[in-house]
């Protein structure tokens, strides 16, 4: 027996199996091209059908005993299917700016305060219910034809299974779904001119599916015993993965984009967790919720970084046989380098959620080095998420520790720095891929081979290192910190 975990992105998927201890044993990934032109940012459903065919394939080679498979996705983007269930149209991605007029529509007739107060999100035309809004009145033939309307999760799950469902998480991801009756709200969708009954039904994470058709299964070299499973929205995965059931615990998701889930019970009464983007979402366990606290660019920030001013420590690092990291972060100083990067190179997610925002490095010296630029970048990210905790604690959400996953935690000095600055304990995990193993975690327990997801979590999470808070470095870090509160003010006039 063996379980796995689909992880759908918006650039590529990818599929991981583990056994029926919990061992690793086998990945499979495939990317597809974005289409962007002005004002336009898309990806085709067929090409993200294909990549879903193709690394499912190659998990029934290496792993024919695979009998359930969670199943999670980016969220918003939806792909609108005629009676024949053929794309009719591309999928708008999040970024994909159309819908901003419907949202504004829907705001007028409905009101912020009460779109927030039933769907748990500000109002935004990065949602779902935006973006078919749009579609109705630019592309009305294209509305008549439509016959369902799923995002990636349910998606696939349908196209495998026939059978139409998403889970909470995702569905609270449409700007449609009530967070507390857990059903699409009717008072929205009225409002939208939307029919419903076009999306998927709404689940509890975890819930099964169905099996696999057993057309599917003889295409892609299946059990056709195979279960599926929504697992949710990805970062829900994520904090699954990273063993993130307690009201006061929070998952870093340390990877390109920066996100911190903290889990908490109820629902904030304080909407200044709205004024901030800040998501409400339904999480697996009943009664609990997380929301999303995130930087466009974390690892994205070091990454471009490393590419365009490190070129020298990078050769340094090929003729030593070294990495890049380690010759930037040797001889480092430990200590606040006193240098301000604002990480808005990509705009500004939370708490001003700012397309137009750009980045700064402020404070340069001649005396400073390319390794003092570098860690100013991973500052500069950690910076950012000190000031979504601010807002946050302020809305009464207070995690007390947080678990690291992603490609960021394997940097023991970027952790360590991160429980200074935030003065929280870290825990560095084994395990990198949070999202693939909080699907297989879903898959199972669905499927009868864990009890629950405790025990789940003790079978495949692993913690690597735990990164304690240092009370002297985050007394220097919070004289800088109050300093970096006042740079968006202060670079947006600007830009």
């Amino acid at each position: 027996m063996a379980i796995g975990g689909l992880d759908i992105g918006s650039t590529g998927c990818k599929v991981t199996v583990y056994d029926d201890t919990g061992k690793y044993v086998y990945r499979a990934y495939r990317d597809y091209p974005i289409l962007r032109s002005t004002g336009e940012h898309e990806v085709q459903a067929e090409a993200i059908w294909q990549g879903v065919c193709e690394v499912l394939q190659d998990a029934a080679v290496h792993a024919p005993e695979l009998t359930a498979l969670g199943v999670t996705s980016f969220g918003e983007s939806c792909v609108l299917l005629d009676e024949q269930d053929r794309p009719i149209r591309p999928i708008m991605l999040y970024t994909d700016p159309r819908g901003s007029g419907a949202c504004r529509e829907l705001t007028e007739k409905l009101g912020r305060e009460r779109i927030e107060q039933i769907a748990g999100v500000a109002p935004h035309s990065m949602y779902s219910l935006p973006k078919v809004m749009w579609v109705k009145k630019h592309c009305p033939e294209e509305y008549e034809k439509t016959r369902r309307v799923l995002m990636m999760e349910d998606f696939v799950i349908y196209m495998l299974t026939g059978n139409a469902v998403i889970d909470y998480s995702l569905a609270a991801r449409s700007m449609g779904f009530d967070i507390q009756s857990l059903e699409w709200s009717q008072e929205i969708f009225q409002a939208a001119e939307v029919d419903s009954s076009l999306f998927s039904r709404p689940v509890p994470g975890g819930t099964c599916a169905g099996q696999i058709k057993p057309e599917m299964a003889k295409l892609l070299g299946l059990s056709p015993e195979l279960l599926l499973v929504p697992t949710g929205h990805d970062q829900v995965a994520a904090a699954i993965g990273s063993g993130v059931f307690r009201a006061d615990r929070a998952v870093d998701g340390a990877g390109t984009v920066e996100c911190i889930t903290p889990v908490f019970e109820g629902i904030p009464d304080d909407r200044r967790i709205y004024d901030g983007g800040y998501a409400i979402v339904p999480y697996v366990i009943p009664g609990s919720y997380v929301t999303y606290a995130f930087s466009f660019t974390g690892g994205a920030l070091v990454s471009w970084f490393i590419r365009h001013l490190a070129k020298a420590e990078k050769g340094l690092a090929k003729e030593q046989g070294r990495t890049v990291y380690e010759v930037l972060e040797e001889g480092m100083k430990d200590e606040p380098t006193g240098i301000l990067v604002l990480p808005h190179f990509a705009g500004a997610a939370t708490p001003y959620m700012d397309e137009g925002a750009r980045g700064a490095v402020v404070g340069l010296t001649i005396e400073h080095s390319t390794s003092d630029l570098y860690r100013a970048m991973m500052e500069g990210v950690v910076y950012e998420m000190m000031l979504n905790m601010e807002h946050l604690k302020a809305a009464g959400i207070c995690p007390k520790k947080l678990r690291a996953t992603g490609g960021g935690a394997s940097s023991g000095v970027w952790m360590q720095m991160k429980a200074d600055m935030l003065n929280l304990p870290i825990v560095s995990l084994g395990n990198a891929e949070a999202g693939a193993a909080g699907c297989a975690m879903m898959a199972g327990v669905a499927s009868g081979l864990f009890r629950d997801l405790r025990e789940a979590a003790e079978a495949l999470i692993t913690e690597k290192h735990t990164y304690l808070p240092r009370p002297e470095m985050h007394e220097a870090y919070q004289k800088h910190y109050e300093r970096y509160r006042r740079l968006y003010d202060a670079v947006r006039p600007l830009v």
